[in-house]
């Protein structure tokens, strides 16, 4: 470029690479030049550095304009890719990594609160048909789902699923000790509820047909959990990524839906959900029905027989050391 008004401004910002006014300057220089890349890194590096350190008044208009500018451009590079590529609706991963090049999504990946696996996938949901065995569950639901009107109609078992323990710090949940957000345990911590199932006998057979981890003081974690109208489970992230949590659908609720990292799916009759908790999640029961799923964690199919003996007797060591995780049960 052989505008006479550069030679200055590369000279002022050889000076000072993080001169304001110079880098507006330039800024504007190359977006009179049609240049908009370089003008988006000049502009941006002004927009950095007055976030930094506080500028003059006089470079405030200069700044918001700046600011104007890059919106504007930001919406022509939008425009210009997708013209390129074309309609990518069918290719959902295409579509996100666009929307993540953009800028129009966040990106999630798993960040377990208390013991990350290296290695393993990043998929925030995996399909039915990765596990044959969910079809035998899955031909129970009739007669689970009649277990669990009858549960949901007198209550008897029922508890909030986060309850303040009474050995440790009350956990920061706005759903603590709220029965809106509720569960009817079968397993905890590793050891049948008895009463609860004696009440849902085929719960009971149908988790047998899954393969739930078995660690002492964890595992079999098994669970009705209940999510009543108007309620929303905060996002938060799980503690582990060596499991993946399953939601066999007893009473499913129209308006009610769940968020694993960037999808967003519904519980449908008949239709097992399978997802990473340790990706960001939430749901919500926005309907005017209650909806209850049949819950509990299996092994990640990822990780193989010896690992899945050495991550047992790791949780297990950890336990016995006065650390023990008896909430380490799935969400939702």
């Amino acid at each position: 470029m052989n505008d006479p008004r550069e030679a200055p401004l590369a000279a002022a910002l050889a000076r000072n690479p993080r001169d304001i006014a110079a880098l507006l300057a330039m800024g504007r220089l190359r977006a009179e030049g049609g240049d908009d890349r370089a003008a988006t890194g000049f502009f941006r590096a002004a927009l950095n550095q007055a976030q930094a350190t506080p500028p003059p008044v006089a470079l405030h208009d200069g700044l918001r304009a700046a600011q104007a500018w890059l919106k504007a451009a930001s919406e022509r590079y939008t425009r210009h890719l997708l013209d390129g590529v074309g309609d990518v609706s069918g290719l959902p991963r295409l579509a996100y990594a666009l929307d993540l090049l953009l800028g129009r999504r966040p990106l999630h990946l798993q960040q377990p609160s208390l013991f990350y696996f290296p290695g393993l996938p990043q998929k925030p949901f995996y399909e039915r048909s990765d596990f044959p065995w969910l079809a035998g569950i899955e031909a129970l639901i009739p007669e689970m789902a009649a277990e669990a009107r009858a549960i949901l109609a007198d209550g008897v078992g029922m508890r909030p699923y986060v309850e303040t323990p009474t050995d440790r710090p009350a956990p920061n949940n706005p759903l603590r000790d709220d029965p809106s957000w509720s569960a009817f345990f079968l397993w905890r911590g590793g050891r049948v509820q008895e009463a609860n199932a004696a009440r849902a006998p085929t719960m009971m057979r149908a988790l047998e047909l899954a393969p739930i981890p078995k660690i002492a003081s964890r595992s079999p974690m098994a669970l009705m959990s209940v999510l009543r109208p108007g309620t929303h489970i905060q996002p938060h992230h799980g503690m582990l990524n060596t499991r993946l949590i399953v939601h066999v659908p007893l009473v499913t609720a129209p308006e009610c839906a769940i968020r694993v990292g960037p999808e967003t799916r519904r519980w449908e009759p008949g239709t097992s959900l399978v997802f990473d908790d340790s990706f960001e999640h939430e749901a919500w029961n926005r309907g005017p029905d209650t909806r209850a799923v049949l819950l509990f964690e299996i092994w990640r199919p990822e990780i193989v027989p010896e690992e899945r003996a050495a991550l047992t007797r790791l949780f297990e060591t950890i336990d016995r050391y006065g650390l023990a995780t008896a909430e380490s049960g799935g969400d939702q």
